[in-house]
Parts: structure tokens; C-alpha cells; sequence
């Protein structure tokens, strides 16, 4: 038994032409699996699968809006037409359109953050879930974050979507986990992404952060990468509906 080894399984990660999508699918791709590269962006998707395509990865990519349904459903379809099979699903892609108190948050900002970041990994769930019931095998990550375990006074409507991602994760584990699909959530801390630029780039903000961690450093998209690809591994075959937190030890310490 290899239990890091994911070769021949098929990974679909949205959210993954730059970050901690990107690096996810990097390390899903050198442990042996076929990776979909998806975001909005053709170009971006395509010049990521091309990277890992050169480093001997096998990847193929599907440009989606989480947001579109119908999107999401061609992002499956298109999988299975060029590669038969759905074994492992990440889903990373978020939104954050709005930052400060929520009395002042516009409600089509609030939807979008619920609509994107939730409702659009329940759809994209449950698109891929009964093929892997089918097979007895199956592995779904939601990417959460640190926000959605504690309190804040300028990213709530994130932070609540967060929290509604470990708790889908949960959900989904004790629907499905007779069928022995597996659903776990990882929950960054900061990490230096251009979706947390505006925090890592304030020298102040590192600052802080830095101080407040253990670790004495924010994260890099690599240090998330390889728990991705654990969970997705037979290593974890006897976790699900759990959230690993990936924080430097900041929520311990604070």
C-alpha cells in the first residue's frame, strides 16, 4: 500500500489558476493525479495546466464561474467526457466583495459571499457525490479559513460563510460517509494570496500577524497544498467531517 499515492484518481480544484488553489493542484498533480484546473479565466486555467503538464503532471483545464450553475455542471460533464471519472473535488474558489461592519454591507454583497462561497460548493457537491457513492470511493475538501472559528468586525459576512463551509462539510460527511466518501474542511490562517493582499502588503497588519503566530510567519500557499493532497489520499481514509486548521497556531495562541 502507497498511502500518499493518488494515481489514477481524477481531481477537479475550482479556484485554482493562482494561490492556494493553484498550489493545491500542483501537489494533487505530484502525487499522481489528473488534475482540472478551474477558474473564470480561460488563459489563466490553461497556462496552470500547462505548468503541470511540463513538470510531468497530467492536467487538463476548465474554465467555470462558481457562481453559474450551469457552469458548474459543464465543469463535471466536461471532466467525466475527457476522463471518465470524478475521485476527488476542492473546493477552493471564494468571494470577498465587501470589508468593514455589516450594518454598512449591501445585501447583494452578503448573497454574493453566501451564494459563491456556499450554496456553490453544495451544488458542486452534490454534482460529484453520487458517482463517488457508486464507486464505494470518494473525497470532497472545502476550503474554509481561521474566519469562521472566531468572531470579526470587518469581514462577518465571509467569516459566516466560512463557518457554513465546516458545517456543510459535516453534513455532507454523515450523508455520505456509508458510502465511504469522505468530506473534510482546511481552515487557513493568513496566507500571502492576492485574495489577502490587502492584509499581508500593510506592513502594520504583518506585522501584527506575525506576532500574534507562534510560528512567527503568515503562511504560504504550499504550507496548504500538501494537507490538500493528504486528505485526499488513502493516509486519510479514516477522516471525514473534520477541519484542519493551517494556521501557524495563531487561533491557539490569541
Amino acid at each position: 500500500m502507497k498511502p500518499f499515492n493518488l494515481t489514477g484518481k481524477v481531481a477537479i480544484v475550482t479556484g485554482s489558476s493562482r494561490g492556494i488553489g493553484r498550489s493545491i493542484a500542483e501537489h494533487l498533480a505530484a502525487a499522481g493525479a489528473k488534475v482540472v484546473i478551474s477558474s473564470r479565466k480561460a488563459d489563466a486555467c490553461e497556462q496552470v495546466a500547462k505548468a503541470i503538464r511540463s513538470s510531468g503532471g497530467d492536467s487538463i483545464a476548465i474554465p467555470a464561474n462558481i457562481g453559474d450553475k450551469g457552469q458548474l455542471e459543464n465543469l463535471v460533464n466536461e471532466t467525466r467526457r475527457q476522463w471518465g471519472r470524478i475521485d476527488v473535488l476542492v473546493c477552493n474558489a471564494a468571494s470577498n466583495p465587501y470589508y468593514g461592519p455589516m450594518a454598512q454591507m449591501p445585501d447583494d454583497a452578503f448573497n454574493k459571499i453566501l451564494q459563491n462561497n456556499v450554496v456553490s460548493n453544495h451544488w458542486l457537491a452534490n454534482l460529484v457525490l453520487p458517482e463517488m457513492a457508486a464507486r464505494m470511493d470518494g473525497v470532497v475538501i472545502i476550503v474554509s479559513s481561521i474566519g469562521g472559528l472566531k468572531g470579526t468586525g470587518v469581514l462577518g459576512a465571509y467569516a459566516i460563510s466560512k463557518a457554513a463551509d465546516m458545517q456543510l462539510a459535516r453534513n455532507l460527511a454523515v450523508e455520505w460517509g456509508r458510502h465511504n466518501v469522505r468530506i473534510n474542511c482546511i481552515a487557513p490562517g493568513l496566507v500571502k494570496t492576492d485574495f489577502a493582499r490587502a492584509l499581508w502588503e500593510n506592513p502594520d497588519t504583518l506585522h501584527h500577524y506575525e506576532a500574534l503566530t507562534p510560528l512567527g510567519r503568515i503562511g504560504a500557499p504550499d504550507d496548504i497544498g500538501g494537507i490538500a493532497a493528504f486528505l485526499a489520499s488513502p493516509a486519510a481514509a479514516f477522516i471525514t467531517g473534520q477541519t484542519i486548521v493551517a494556521d501557524g497556531g495563531v487561533t491557539i495562541a490569541s
